[in-house]
């Protein structure tokens, strides 16, 4: 980039926080900035940051949001973490106008995407956060808030020696139930069969939770859950994707 200003979105795209856990994948309240070195921000992306957060974009804050406020309306809110570039979210937002959906991811590209996406499919029920998850939802969700969770194609850490990284461990579901709302929804999607395992062993655990599978396992791929350019390149090379759908008793 030349000498022009720092903007918003590449302020954004230098101090995006994340989270740390301890070996056995508790989350510790320390909090490191860092700085994104995969994708690049385009200008297109970092302008429809800029010109479109104050009605996208919410930050974190100390307090709990206001969803009422937030979106006009009392509709259920629906959580995704990990968005990607945000085209399926966009989707399920333009598709289900009765619902609010808020979307977390710390790529900006992704972010910026998102955006850019929502403003063209003109969707007003739909707000974005760049920032870590876990922080969110201890910080600024209130219990019994979300009507479900959304957690497609997290990142795997296929390595043995990674797994603790990996998002879904017991104390992140425990997290997620303290915010579902009675009958409240967790959805997930993973085309890494041992990640599939993990999840479902995790979300089995709890026993506020049932499991919507026939087989007690996975499900077949709703319809509602719009396929990705990266799920449909993974069918055409074979590769198999589990949904699980659980809900809180």
């Amino acid at each position: 980039m030349s000498e022009q200003k720092i903007t918003f979105a590449d302020q954004k795209r230098k101090t995006v926080e994340t989270a740390e856990f301890t070996e056995d994948g508790r989350y510790k309240r320390k909090v490191r900035s860092f700085v994104l070195r995969t994708g690049r921000l385009s200008e297109f992306q970092r302008n429809m940051m800029n010109d479109n957060w104050a009605d996208f974009g919410l930050e974190h804050q100390n307090n709990y949001f206001d969803f009422a406020e937030i979106y006009g309306n009392t509709n259920p809110v629906i959580l995704e973490i990990g968005f990607g570039m945000g085209k399926s979210l966009v989707e399920m937002a333009e598709q289900n106008p009765e619902r609010n959906y808020l979307g977390i991811e710390v790529h900006t590209p992704g972010v910026g995407a998102c955006i850019a996406y929502a403003v063209e499919k003109q969707v007003k029920n739909l707000r974005v956060i760049c920032h870590d998850a876990t922080e969110i939802l201890q910080d600024c969700i209130a219990d019994d808030s979300l009507s479900g969770l959304q957690l497609f194609f997290p990142d795997p850490w296929h390595k043995s020696k990674h797994h603790k990284r990996r998002i879904v461990q017991p104390n992140f579901v425990d997290n997620v139930m303290q915010k579902l709302q009675q009958s409240g929804f967790i959805h997930m999607a993973t085309d890494w069969e041992n990640y599939a395992e993990q999840m479902l062993d995790v979300l089995s655990q709890s026993k506020a939770l049932t499991n919507t599978s026939k087989t007690n396992d996975f499900i077949p791929r709703p319809d509602f859950r719009p396929l990705t350019k990266f799920e449909q390149r993974g069918h055409r090379l074979g590769h198999g994707v589990w949904d699980l759908y659980f809900v809180k008793n």
